[in-house]
């Protein structure tokens, strides 16, 4: 399985779950607040506001939050939001894609290039690492959903692309377009899922070692850390050998 899924995995064996949750809340909150503001407030008419809702729900967010998140955008707050992708090397050469949401394009362009910089990585221009990855929208079940035919058959009469199942569950993948219809079609078959999102899924991956993934997990725990970043995808990979080690 491609490294950008086994990502959870490691922060939840690191135990950054907790430390992390406010800070996850405030990013999932901006997303809601952004979304609302770009469509209509209601999640059933705007698949975008719809998805976020469902991201956030997925990671615990109180109903409150999320409510409190979509007024904000009613009340003119996410306006000065704008949305960047910052396309850049960490060490050893693993592609970096980082996904941001600023009121402030100066400071967070200087903040992600000097945290690349100090973890060992470089920032490149838009679209220098881009080509490795495809953007697609991906729907997670947890194993017990079914097995992997069950879960294949109901993939494909929703109109998705791929599925990898694993031990630790089922990743669908399907055209970024089509997002909204296959979770909803999916949903119908197998029940709730445990995350509906948009990602970069990599096109080639860069084998690390444990010492590279110890370096390329400072530095993306490094831009994690940042308020502006919403989200990094990078294509590593790595044998479980490394994975249990980390």
């Amino acid at each position: 399985m491609a490294g950008h899924s086994k990502w959870a995995n490691i922060q939840h064996r690191k135990g950054r779950q907790d430390a992390a949750r406010s800070k996850l809340f405030s990013k999932l909150s901006k997303e809601i607040t952004v979304a609302a503001k770009m469509g209509d407030p209601d999640p059933d008419k705007n698949p975008r506001l719809r998805l976020a809702v469902k991201e956030a729900k997925s990671n615990s967010v109180p109903k409150d939050v999320i409510d409190r998140a979509i007024k904000k955008s009613q009340a003119g707050e996410g306006d000065e939001y704008e949305e960047i992708r910052y396309e850049g090397y960490g060490p050893n050469g693993v592609a970096v894609i980082v996904e941001a949401m600023t009121d402030n394009r100066n400071r967070t362009a200087s903040n992600v290039r000097s945290t690349f910089t100090k973890n060992g990585g470089n920032l490149g221009e838009t679209g220098s690492v881009g080509f490795m990855f495809e953007r697609k929208g991906e729907v997670s079940y947890p194993a017990e959903v079914g097995d992997a035919d069950t879960v294949m058959m109901a993939a494909i009469e929703a109109g998705a692309e791929d599925v990898e199942s694993s031990e630790d569950g089922h990743i669908i993948y399907c055209a970024d377009t089509d997002l909204n219809e296959v979770s909803n079609a999916l949903e119908g078959e197998l029940g709730e899922s445990e995350s509906t999102k948009l990602v970069w899924k990599p096109t080639t991956t860069t084998e690390l070692d444990l010492e590279g993934m110890q370096k390329l997990m400072k530095l993306v725990d490094a831009l994690e850390d940042d308020d502006d970043v919403q989200r990094v995808t990078t294509n590593f990979e790595a044998s479980d050998e490394v994975m249990e080690q980390l």
